[in-house]
Protein backbone atom coordinates (compact mmCIF):
# COMPACT_ATOMS: atom_id res chain seq x y z
CA UNK A 1 0.00 0.00 0.00
CA UNK A 2 1.41 3.38 -0.91
CA UNK A 3 2.54 5.78 1.69
CA UNK A 4 1.55 9.99 0.53
CA UNK A 5 3.57 12.27 2.77
CA UNK A 6 1.12 15.79 3.01
CA UNK A 7 2.58 19.02 4.81
CA UNK A 8 0.29 21.66 3.00
CA UNK A 9 -3.29 21.98 1.66
CA UNK A 10 -4.03 17.65 1.51
CA UNK A 11 -4.12 18.30 5.06
CA UNK A 12 -6.96 20.10 5.13
CA UNK A 13 -10.22 17.70 5.47
CA UNK A 14 -12.17 19.60 2.81
CA UNK A 15 -9.37 19.27 0.37
CA UNK A 16 -9.32 15.63 0.60
CA UNK A 17 -13.16 14.97 0.28
CA UNK A 18 -12.78 16.81 -2.93
CA UNK A 19 -9.76 14.94 -4.09
CA UNK A 20 -9.62 11.23 -2.55
CA UNK A 21 -13.81 11.64 -2.51
CA UNK A 22 -13.43 10.83 1.79
CA UNK A 23 -11.23 12.27 4.61
CA UNK A 24 -8.39 10.18 5.45
CA UNK A 25 -6.63 9.26 8.84
CA UNK A 26 -2.83 9.66 8.86
CA UNK A 27 0.08 9.49 11.55
CA UNK A 28 2.15 12.72 12.44
CA UNK A 29 5.96 12.33 11.16
CA UNK A 30 8.11 14.73 9.46
CA UNK A 31 10.55 15.13 6.21
CA UNK A 32 14.15 15.22 7.51
CA UNK A 33 16.79 17.45 5.91
CA UNK A 34 13.74 20.01 4.25
CA UNK A 35 12.21 23.37 5.07
CA UNK A 36 8.91 24.40 4.41
CA UNK A 37 8.66 27.42 2.00
CA UNK A 38 6.18 29.06 -0.32
CA UNK A 39 5.48 28.57 -4.13
CA UNK A 40 3.78 30.96 -6.37
CA UNK A 41 2.10 29.09 -9.11
CA UNK A 42 -0.28 29.82 -12.22
CA UNK A 43 -3.48 27.65 -11.73
CA UNK A 44 -6.44 28.62 -13.31
CA UNK A 45 -8.43 27.42 -9.42
CA UNK A 46 -7.63 30.56 -7.84
CA UNK A 47 -9.47 33.62 -8.20
CA UNK A 48 -6.47 35.55 -9.54
CA UNK A 49 -4.81 32.59 -11.90
CA UNK A 50 -1.93 32.51 -9.44
CA UNK A 51 -1.96 30.81 -5.82
CA UNK A 52 0.69 30.36 -2.82
CA UNK A 53 1.18 26.73 -2.04
CA UNK A 54 3.26 25.34 0.45
CA UNK A 55 6.55 23.39 -0.66
CA UNK A 56 9.53 21.93 0.75
CA UNK A 57 12.86 22.80 -0.05
CA UNK A 58 15.85 20.58 0.16
CA UNK A 59 18.94 22.07 2.72
CA UNK A 60 20.43 18.24 3.18
CA UNK A 61 20.73 19.54 7.16
CA UNK A 62 19.35 16.62 9.43
CA UNK A 63 18.36 19.14 11.85
CA UNK A 64 16.10 20.85 8.84
CA UNK A 65 12.50 18.97 9.50
CA UNK A 66 8.95 19.50 7.65
CA UNK A 67 6.14 18.36 9.94
CA UNK A 68 3.63 16.72 8.05
CA UNK A 69 1.08 13.46 7.96
CA UNK A 70 1.97 10.36 6.70
CA UNK A 71 -1.34 8.79 4.96
CA UNK A 72 -1.64 4.82 4.07
CA UNK A 73 -3.73 5.74 0.44
CA UNK A 74 -4.44 3.23 -2.68
CA UNK A 75 -2.86 3.54 -5.65
CA UNK A 76 -5.98 5.30 -7.28
CA UNK A 77 -5.69 7.61 -4.60
CA UNK A 78 -1.84 8.48 -5.70
CA UNK A 79 -2.82 9.03 -9.04
CA UNK A 80 -5.76 11.43 -7.57
CA UNK A 81 -3.02 13.16 -5.38
CA UNK A 82 -1.03 13.85 -8.88
CA UNK A 83 -4.29 14.73 -10.55
CA UNK A 84 -4.59 17.81 -7.32
CA UNK A 85 -1.28 18.90 -7.41
CA UNK A 86 0.24 21.15 -10.24
CA UNK A 87 2.03 20.32 -12.63
CA UNK A 88 5.56 22.41 -11.47
CA UNK A 89 5.19 19.57 -9.01
CA UNK A 90 6.84 16.15 -8.84
CA UNK A 91 6.41 13.24 -6.91
CA UNK A 92 9.34 10.98 -5.11
CA UNK A 93 9.54 8.68 -2.82
CA UNK A 94 11.64 9.53 0.20
CA UNK A 95 12.76 8.77 3.56
CA UNK A 96 10.51 9.83 6.97
CA UNK A 97 11.94 10.98 10.41
CA UNK A 98 10.16 7.37 11.59
CA UNK A 99 12.21 5.49 8.91
CA UNK A 100 9.18 4.81 7.03
CA UNK A 101 9.28 5.99 3.25
CA UNK A 102 6.52 8.03 1.40
CA UNK A 103 5.99 9.84 -1.59
CA UNK A 104 6.03 13.34 -1.36
CA UNK A 105 5.08 16.36 -4.24
CA UNK A 106 7.31 18.82 -4.30
CA UNK A 107 8.77 21.50 -6.99
CA UNK A 108 11.16 19.81 -9.54
CA UNK A 109 12.73 22.53 -11.15
CA UNK A 110 14.85 22.91 -8.40
CA UNK A 111 15.92 19.78 -7.94
CA UNK A 112 16.24 18.81 -11.63
CA UNK A 113 16.98 14.97 -10.90
CA UNK A 114 13.24 14.62 -9.81
CA UNK A 115 12.35 15.94 -13.44
CA UNK A 116 10.96 13.25 -15.92
CA UNK A 117 13.22 12.60 -18.75
CA UNK A 118 12.24 14.56 -22.11
CA UNK A 119 10.22 12.85 -24.39
CA UNK A 120 11.87 10.33 -27.05
CA UNK A 121 11.27 11.71 -30.68
CA UNK A 122 11.98 10.27 -33.36
CA UNK A 123 14.62 11.46 -35.69
CA UNK A 124 14.79 11.34 -39.54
Amino acid sequence: MPRLFAYGTLLDGHVQRAVFGRALTGVPDALPGHVLSMLSVDDPRAPAGTARYPNVTLTANQADAVPGVVFDITGGDLLAADLYETSVYRRQELALASGARAWVRRRASWEPRLMAPPPVTARR
